[in-house]
């Protein structure tokens, strides 16, 4: 499992992280759509305005995102003694519909204009429309990976969503350019087509990124490899003789851990204290993500 060998983040460089990248996220996507909004009114080009109005919208999808990171990032309190983590699934999964409804949007859209044929004897478009959706396919491509590498530097479901919410915008631009350039040439049915395939490939990532929040918010255990790594590491351990259960669940972005493991039932309690003392600082240790970790001594 690749999340566990990541560099240890604390909640509160995770939370300036997210802040940070969410900033930048806000003012790009408010000069990117201020600039293609202009391109698209000065270039006569329709795909471009509703292109400008969908880098808008990222806007909020960015400011539920930061929402969601800074209250799950709160420390445990007297009624949520367990703390806020899947509150980011909540919003991923929140991210997720939104970018599904994205996707259905630009899809239904460009089979009305293939049925409809309603491409026809529109304007043609202007140079500067095809720039527009230049940059914005540049930009938008951009601020994906930017993104994206934050989101799994800090492990975060809620901060890969927005990170595919500025992929599904690039690939928004990339139908209109295809549309706009289609139109240049003589071909405008290309636009409707570009959107169609578009929609799939946005509904993939938002089925994705909903399934992960959803598997964090049901308690599912951890993947096989990780299961192994952390078996490795508990019978490495002086005075442990046999891993009698090992339960893991993922709880947000972090996971909880249950172990019994066998020892010498000759053993003082205070040794058998030392030994899952032992497994428990262990596991936190090569697996940064663990929450919490509960050791019980089986005696043989």
């Amino acid at each position: 499992m690749e999340q566990v060998r990541k560099e240890f983040v604390t909640d509160e460089k995770a939370k300036k992280i997210a802040l940070h990248v969410s900033g930048v996220s806000v003012a790009g996507n408010v000069l990117l759509s201020l600039f293609k909004l202009l391109a698209g009114i000065i270039g006569h080009s329709g795909a471009m305005i509703s292109d400008a109005v969908h880098s808008a919208s990222d806007v909020f999808g960015t400011i539920i995102a930061v929402l969601g990171i800074s209250i799950s990032k709160r420390k445990s309190d007297a009624n949520h003694q367990y703390g806020h983590d899947r509150l980011e699934c909540v919003a991923a999964i929140v991210l997720a519909v939104i970018l599904l409804a994205t996707g259905l949007g630009i899809g239904i859209s460009g089979v009305e204009k293939i049925i409809n044929g309603n491409s026809k004897g529109a304007a043609i478009p202007g140079v500067i429309a095809l720039v527009a959706a230049v940059v914005s396919i540049v930009f938008k491509e951009w601020m994906y990976w930017y993104t994206r590498a934050a989101a799994k530097k800090i492990n975060s479901g809620a901060l890969m969503a927005e990170a595919w919410h500025h992929r599904s915008d690039a690939l928004s631009s990339v139908g209109a350019f295809a549309g706009i350039l289609g139109a240049r040439l003589g071909y405008p049915i290309l636009d409707p087509i570009a959107s169609v395939i578009i929609c799939l490939f946005i509904g993939k990532a938002a089925y994705d990124i909903f399934k992960d929040a959803i598997d964090k918010m049901v308690d599912k255990s951890c993947d096989d490899e990780t299961l192994e790594q952390m078996r490795g590491i508990i019978s490495k351990q002086a005075g442990v003789l046999h891993i009698d259960m090992l339960h893991t669940r993922l709880f947000g972005a972090k996971m909880y851990v249950d172990i019994e493991i066998s020892a010498d039932g000759t053993l003082s309690l205070e040794e058998g204290h030392e030994i899952a003392q032992k497994v428990h600082d262990a596991v936190e240790k090569e697996f940064p993500l663990v929450k919490h970790c509960m050791v019980h001594v089986n005696p043989v």
